[in-house]
């Protein structure tokens, strides 16, 4: 029942009567959300409304087939909830991520919203619960929408952004990676390592973190749809789901199918926590290829300053001339973003109670927001960080003349302590430890070359390459 008066309209649902603004496309359900929940100014995320907007018109297109839903209400609710997908009435979702733990106020909002607009296209009245709703309940859209978005973030978002970065970081040590520079271990002076081989490290964490998003797919293409309340699908049609998921499949270019035991899907959310967890690992790793460069970058007198970063704003309001590495420090605070993110999901990911999690909208939120941040992170990273910087040659080859634990070569032919004696004079004198050696041992200066050649101590002898099969 609708009563326009004002700026405000009167709708009525199972409780009574509620002033709804007279524009909102929503209806009392979502009314009552909004003052129900005045808790932050956090909203579901794009991908989420995608998502039930796709779950809304799959559902229309299989109760129609089905023969449960008129075609000229189907189509209108197909109509309206595509555009929901769109971002068309982005604006026309004012939830709370802090809601009801089912996710029931956001399931109610896209039915208002799809009811009201799919009633202006059919002529006639369409109910957000009998038509819309038709065949589901949020316990089991919301879970569904969890899966597809982050699905969808990951398949469109995230894994291009990282194939991305590969990309950059091979480009890069394709035109620096013969360069020979001192290794580091407990930051202090090692051994020798090319530049190449140092960055290969970050595309191999790269790589890795893509092939575990990769394999989590398989549980995420599980979808709740069908289970309706508590999971043994009351009100849906046996073969909706199957359809639905058919739909939505070929609709985002997705694999989906339904999920294989609907109590676990509607109890719990251990696909999300997983997913999260890999999102972590991937922060982990962009935490750690961002440090690297922080401390590459250092100085540029006092630090390491072996790489100078682009230049991109200045660093400091006091110090003139200042320049500060802002990509790193963005990507680590993203990366620390997501660490927290997978904590909430973790907490969250614990209080499914017998038939229903009920954190579902806070676990939505920020599994979205870590994609969508280490998606944006990573391609930053690529752009305005590995792909502009430039090695300070001269520099590097200073720090490497003089290491003294090159010596650590010499200790196949002139023992461990040895080497301690002439790498502590090195040390101590800051002198080149080729120049001790030679006055120590009784090695001559083409022996000394040819065992202290720093480009030649990258690669291991054939005695020492890792042995692979029998």
């Amino acid at each position: 029942m609708l009563v326009e008066s004002g700026s405000f309209r009167t709708e009525r649902d199972s409780l009574g009567d509620l002033a709804v603004p007279a524009d909102a496309l929503w209806g009392a359900q979502t009314q009552r959300a909004v003052e129900n929940f005045p808790i932050s100014t956090l909203r579901l995320p794009r991908e989420f409304i995608r998502a039930l907007g796709f779950i809304k018109w799959a559902a229309a297109t299989t109760n129609m087939d089905l023969g449960l839903l008129d075609t000229q209400r189907g189509a209108a609710i197909q109509k309206a909830a595509l555009e929901v997908a769109e971002g068309h009435h982005d604006a026309h979702f004012p939830v709370d991520v802090f809601q009801t733990g089912s996710g029931t106020s956001s399931n109610m909002n896209a039915n208002e919203v799809i009811a009201r607009l799919a009633g202006t296209y059919a002529g006639q009245s369409v109910h957000p619960n009998d038509h819309v709703n038709m065949g589901q309940s949020s316990n089991d859209v919301i879970p569904s929408a969890i899966h597809l978005s982050a699905l969808l973030g990951i398949e469109q978002q995230l894994l291009p952004a990282l194939a991305y970065l590969s990309a950059i970081i091979a480009r890069r040590i394709g035109q620096v990676g013969t360069l020979v520079k001192t290794g580091r271990t407990h930051l202090m002076d090692a051994m020798p390592v090319t530049l190449g081989q140092e960055m290969s490290g970050w595309r191999g964490q790269i790589e890795h973190a893509s092939a575990r998003l990769m394999e989590s797919r398989a549980r995420l293409q599980l979808l709740a749809i069908g289970a309706t309340a508590v999971g043994t699908g009351i009100n849906a049609h046996p073969r909706f789901a199957g359809r639905v998921t058919r739909y939505l499949a070929v609709k985002c270019g997705l694999e989906l199918r339904p999920s294989d035991n609907y109590f676990e899907s509607l109890s719990s959310q251990d696909t999300a926590v997983e997913v999260s967890g890999q999102l972590r690992t991937l922060a982990v790793a962009l935490m750690k290829i961002a440090n690297d460069l922080r401390w590459m970058n250092s100085g540029p007198l006092a630090g390491l300053g072996e790489i100078a970063l682009p230049a991109l704003q200045p660093g400091s309001s006091i110090m003139p001339g200042k320049v500060n590495p802002v990509i790193p420090e963005a990507v680590a605070m993203v990366a620390a973003q997501v660490m927290g993110n997978d904590a909430t999901i973790a907490v969250a990911g614990q209080s499914g109670n017998f038939q229903l999690n009920v954190m579902l909208p806070v676990i939505a939120y920020n599994l979205l927001q870590s994609i969508e941040l280490l998606a944006a992170g990573a391609r930053v990273l690529a752009d305005s960080a590995i792909a502009g910087f430039t090695v300070n040659e001269a520099r590097i080859g200073a720090a490497l003349e003089r290491n003294p634990i090159l010596v650590t070569a010499l200790n196949p032919v002139i023992g461990y302590e040895m080497g301690a004696k002439i790498a502590k004079q090195a040390y101590a004198q800051e002198r080149p430890v080729r120049e001790v050696a030679a006055e120590q041992t009784g090695l001559s200066a083409d022996e000394l070359a040819s065992l202290l050649d720093p480009q030649a101590l990258t690669r291991p002898s054939p005695a020492d390459a890792p042995q692979r099969g029998g």
